[in-house]
């Protein structure tokens, strides 16, 4: 049975998802703005994947949720610092049924979403995808296709088996989590010390993972994140950090986290979702984050100089 989706954000993540589930027959509508709004609506969306390139024309977009009224799911493919405002561009989306998907990096936006529409409506999910836009109505995916996600309580529900059944029949990777919590922090253990560490040396990967030293601050910093995690009642495996080091061992050694490159580029970034929550936790959870303290202050710095300069 299709699916209605209203994807918010429709860049890589967004684009890559809501394009998959499209050509899988659902109804999506994209949520969309400026140059790419208007390429979408010329002519259509045009993915470039190492899984198959393909093209949806005509393509349901729009600047105006209220044009896509109620649907049974949104995915809110947006960034950390622009959920507020999705948010709020989801209400006209969501009804007694609809289910809001939650895909932000760091551990916040499921908690965030449910303020504005209730815990019940919202489904904690992490994306593992490498997808960007590469021009107006163009997305470029260079790998992964994940969306991990699960009822707020983890329990099964018939909503969880169909959108599973939906990315799974679209060609996509689909995990209902046991404990989609730990996944979330598992997740976010990893990106907040590659990111403020990626940005205060600005080194890709492999540099990080060959030297002793940096290879060592990785590790105490998410060490400090993981007991930070247990600390809010988190069950985290007892050998989290040796597991994402030997993740960190599998990226390509020339990558580099999104909050780098956009740091770098002196744009809007997620360093305050990543690197500034961790010292917020730590402090409202008493556990303390001397690593996690200097590399957010280290990388602010960085960012206000790139601004600045």
């Amino acid at each position: 049975m299709a699916l209605k989706i209203a994807v918010i954000g429709a860049g890589g993540v967004g684009g890559y998802f809501g394009g998959r589930l499209a050509a899988a027959g659902h109804d999506v509508g994209f949520v969309a703005r400026g140059t790419h709004l208007a390429a979408l609506k010329q002519n259509g969306l045009t993915v470039t994947s190492v899984a198959g390139d393909f093209t949806i024309a005509p393509v349901q977009a729009t600047d105006d949720p209220g044009e896509i009224g109620e649907v049974d799911f949104v995915l809110l493919a947006v960034k950390t610092w622009q959920l507020e405002a999705a948010i709020t561009a989801a209400k006209p989306l969501i009804g007694p049924e609809t289910a809001v998907v939650t895909t932000q990096n760091g551990v916040d936006a499921p908690g965030q979403v449910a303020e504005v529409v209730g815990r019940n409506a919202v489904l904690p999910g992490a994306v593992e995808v490498i997808a960007f836009l590469d021009g107006p109505g163009r997305v470029r995916q260079l790998g992964g296709g994940k969306l991990t996600f699960a009822e707020w309580d983890n329990a099964p529900s018939d909503r969880v088996a169909r959108l599973r059944a939906a990315l799974q029949e679209a060609g996509l990777t689909a995990v209902v989590a046991t404990d989609v919590w730990a996944a979330l922090w598992e997740k976010f253990l990893a990106l907040a010390s590659l990111g403020a560490i990626g940005t205060v040396t600005d080194a890709p990967y492999g540099v990080l993972r060959a030297r002793a030293g940096t290879r060592r601050l990785i590790a105490d910093s998410m060490a400090e994140i993981a007991q930070v995690a247990r600390a809010k009642g988190i069950r985290l495996a007892d050998d989290v950090v040796a597991a994402e080091i030997a993740f960190l061992d599998q990226l390509p050694p020339d990558g580099t986290t999104s909050l780098q490159r956009d740091i770098r580029a002196g744009r809007p970034s997620e360093l305050e979702a990543w690197a500034g929550t961790v010292v917020r936790l730590g402090r409202e959870t008493g556990t303390p984050t001397p690593v996690n303290d200097l590399l957010h202050e280290l990388a602010s710095t960085r960012a206000q100089a790139v601004k600045a300069g």
